[in-house]
């Protein structure tokens, strides 16, 4: 009988434990450590918190490195002493030839995106800021270039009209973790594809978001601006300024045209409220309505409820 694989697993949010739970229910391997991120200060208090993989595999008894520094040869040194045949990496930072290509059968990274499709460090976000019908979730051979290694298997996840990024997310993140599995087992059984690439000209990259990514420019069609609300919500948030400057993060909204809103479409960046039931701004082509917000130093709510102590400023 063949020894079980010997497993490093390397992640840090959420989104990877699924995968890293789903390696330790495999028979055929053996997960030997975990890399992750250092604690970092969370919350009001600003405490150490631990990663979601960190509290995981402390959960199973399982060894866990925090470097600083990826490069370090101390790090490199104690990575090494645990002999890995493979290394699985989900949602963590970019590694160093030295690490991926330590163990005898390399590294694998499971990726948020059909790939080519969306390269980069936010591929659910931007699949659905673009209005995509469709998403997945690869798996591949690491290489220098960062999410162009040779794919192994991908899984097609369509996209739901009232798809968010939390819901997006959620789904992805268990499609991920089967991927992972068969992807693993695979290699272990010498049967794993190895596909180039394909470069297109069509391709579109899905660079990390910053704060200003969640600005809302209402000289954009309304459609956009929905897509645009759904790829940021809840987590970083589109946000508009009211007329008196305060922000407003806005979680849903859809479209209205002006006969389904009852008045004429006024200018881009127009506000119009009835001060009960409706908030709106006007887009390029429809008005924009805004279903669930949060007001600066509020809770996030309906609309209809932050009317009830709220009055749209002139």
């Amino acid at each position: 009988m063949n020894a079980p694989l010997r497993l490093i697993f390397m992640g840090t949010p959420d989104f990877a434990v699924p995968t890293l739970e789903s390696l330790l229910a495999w028979p055929g391997g053996q997960v030997v450590a975990v890399v992750t991120a250092p604690d970092r200060p969370a919350g009001r208090g600003r405490q150490l918190q631990a990663s979601a993989v960190k509290v995981a595999a402390e959960a199973h008894g399982l060894p866990v490195l925090q470097p600083t520094n990826l490069k370090s040869p101390e790090f490199q040194a104690e990575l090494k002493s645990y002999a890995a045949d493979l290394q699985v990496v989900v949602a963590f930072r970019m590694l160093p030839e030295a690490v991926w290509n330590m163990p005898r059968l390399g590294s694998i990274n499971i990726h948020g995106s059909l790939l080519p499709q969306y390269r980069g460090a936010a591929p659910i976000n931007w699949a659905l800021m673009h209005g995509d019908q469709e998403t997945g979730v690869t798996s591949f051979f690491l290489r220098h270039e960062i999410d162009t290694g040779d794919l192994i298997l991908q899984e097609r996840v369509p996209i739901a009209p009232d798809d968010d990024f939390g819901s997006l997310y959620g789904k992805l993140k268990h499609v991920g973790a089967a991927l992972a599995r068969r992807s693993v087992e695979a290699i272990a059984a010498g049967t794993a594809p190895s596909i180039p690439q394909e470069m297109r000209a069509d391709l579109r990259p899905a660079p990390k978001l910053q704060k200003e990514t969640g600005r809302l420019d209402f000289t954009r069609p309304a459609a956009e601006l929905v897509n645009w609300v759904r790829g940021l919500s809840p987590i970083l948030t589109a946000f508009a300024a009211l007329p008196d400057g305060r922000l407003l993060k806005i979680f849903r909204a859809k479209a209205l045209s002006a006969d389904e809103a009852g008045a004429p479409l006024a200018a881009p960046g127009t506000w119009a409220s009835d001060g009960r039931t409706f908030m709106r701004v006007a887009a390029a082509d429809a008005w924009l309505d805004l279903l669930d917000v949060q007001l600066e130093g509020k809770k996030r709510m309906p609309v209809a409820a932050l009317l009830r102590g709220f009055k749209l400023p002139a």
